[in-house]
């Protein structure tokens, strides 16, 4: 069961940041944080009305507390440190511990009041992207409200008007506070919890960073040569797996916070686009895909039948998106002979390794054989392995692991997918004279014309000398 021990629960000393007064403090829900990048339990609905919850890829839902018929959430605005993956810590800005924010969960119909307390040093405000609300809850800074200072305390109220999937961010300094990591999820659940309903259910936000290797804070004027490419701010191979059971029916929500579009492209399995940000697909209108693009500001829900068992890889087809720490500069060296300058540069520089002749490839290789000295606080390029040994991929990579026996609401990782005798590539041992295994043929079937009966009737003759029996 998710409850609220699972988190690091800050003083309301802390929160007030001695802004607030104690008369206000009494009617503000408690915060509730965590920095954990592992993927959180199931938050199970004790109070209000019921709803299937989301499984937040390496995040977790934000609790509330009932008041009266209305629903309390209280997001903290704050400098946070997030792992991105191992051995790399990223200083960003996001809300109640981590980036993204917390995900909140919603029911189609409930009345929503959002505590939001600024811990930034400058101003802010949150856009609920995608929602009807009034004009003035739509948190545009100097449109339709003043920014919150820093240390004070807004109140956000509004009805969940429809159940689909949306997010929320600032609309203050944005390039800057979302370059820092600002946004989350917001998921709205129908009223019938049975209303399309699935067995597993994922939520996660795309977005980028420009983290220079050995620094941890993100350069916020990049417009596009990002270096890290992540989901839920976390690369390859920090980001965990969805994980299904066979015959499961899975939905991913996918929300794209980025400077550019992405191509989702899932293996094993087709899928169906179920939603958008508009709202749901009517299922006479939805269409199969094994790659769906996401623009800029825009949200996905696929749906599809997790019938394969398998390890498949899920991630953005833009290969560039699937590396980490990638460098821009960097010159193209493939057939490029560098004999004897390892050696003259060793002289100079004792760890020099020449790299790039065959391919990048062998920078995997490498870093199994003899780890690469990296500068403090950054990532190989390409890394995480698989069983069979370096997968070559970073970024925006993870995997979809399907097994006949994994539990119920369970997100643990079962480890390396077991294949089936004879259902692998293998190499052919003997090079090209290797005699193959015998192909077993399906039998061909002659074709044969059926016998067929029928009379003929020659002219001017009587009816009853008229037929003769004929046989083809």
């Amino acid at each position: 069961m998710f409850s609220r021990r699972n988190f690091l629960q800050l003083s309301t000393a802390a929160i007030a940041m001695g802004a607030v007064s104690k008369a206000s403090l009494a009617a503000i829900p408690e915060i509730v944080s965590t920095d954990k990048p592992d993927t959180q339990p199931l938050l199970l609905p004790e109070t209000g009305r019921p709803y299937q919850p989301v499984t937040t890829l390496n995040g977790w839902s934000l609790p509330w507390r009932m008041n009266a018929d209305v629903k309390e959430f209280h997001l903290v605005a704050e400098p946070v440190k997030r792992e991105m993956a191992p051995g790399m810590v990223a200083h960003l800005w996001g809300y109640n511990g981590q980036s993204p924010g917390p995900t909140i969960e919603v029911v189609e119909g409930d009345r929503v009041r959002i505590f939001v307390t600024n811990r930034l040093p400058e101003v802010t405000s949150v856009h609920w992207h995608g929602q009807r609300l009034p004009n003035g809850m739509d948190g545009v800074s100097g449109l339709t409200q003043s920014p919150i200072q820093p240390g004070k305390t807004y109140v956000y109220e509004f009805e969940a008007k429809r159940a689909g999937t949306f997010m929320y961010h600032p609309h203050a300094d944005e390039m800057t506070q979302m370059a820092m990591g600002m946004m989350g999820f917001w998921v709205t659940h129908p009223k019938n919890p049975n209303t399309m309903k699935v067995d597993r259910d994922f939520v996660f936000l795309l977005n980028s960073y420009d983290i220079d290797p050995g620094s941890y804070v993100p350069r916020t004027n990049t417009m596009l040569d990002f270096n890290l490419w992540t989901f839920n701010s976390r690369v390859f191979p920090g980001i965990a797996p969805f994980v299904a059971k066979k015959g499961d029916r899975v939905r991913i929500r996918i929300g794209n916070l980025t400077m550019t579009n992405h191509p989702i492209h899932l293996h094993g399995h087709e899928f169906q686009v179920a939603g958008t940000d508009g709202g749901w697909i009517p299922k006479s209108a939805r269409w199969p895909e094994v790659t769906t693009d996401i623009a800029v500001g825009q949200m996905r829900a696929i749906e599809f039948i997790a019938d394969a068992p398998g390890d498949w890889a899920f991630h953005c087809h833009k290969s560039h998106h699937t590396m980490n720490a990638m460098g821009h500069d960097v010159p193209n060296m493939i057939g490029v002979s560098q004999d004897g300058i390892a050696e003259q540069f060793s002289k100079l520089v004792p760890d020099y390794m020449s790299m790039g002749e065959t391919g990048m490839a062998e920078m995997s290789d490498m870093a199994e054989m003899m780890p690469m000295p990296l500068p403090e606080n950054t990532l190989p390029m390409m890394t995480g392995k698989g069983q069979f040994g370096a997968i070559n991929m970073g970024g925006m990579f993870t995997l979809l692991k399907v097994r006949d026996n994994i539990a119920k609401n369970s997100n643990a990782d079962p480890g390396h997918y077991q294949q089936p005798k004879g259902s692998q590539a293998y190499e052919l041992a003997g090079g090209d004279n290797e005699k193959l295994p015998e192909v077993v043929k399906e039998p061909q079937i002659k074709s044969v014309q059926p016998t067929v009966e029928f009379n003929v009737r020659k002219p001017n003759m009587t009816p009853n000398k008229s037929h003769e029996h004929m046989e083809h």
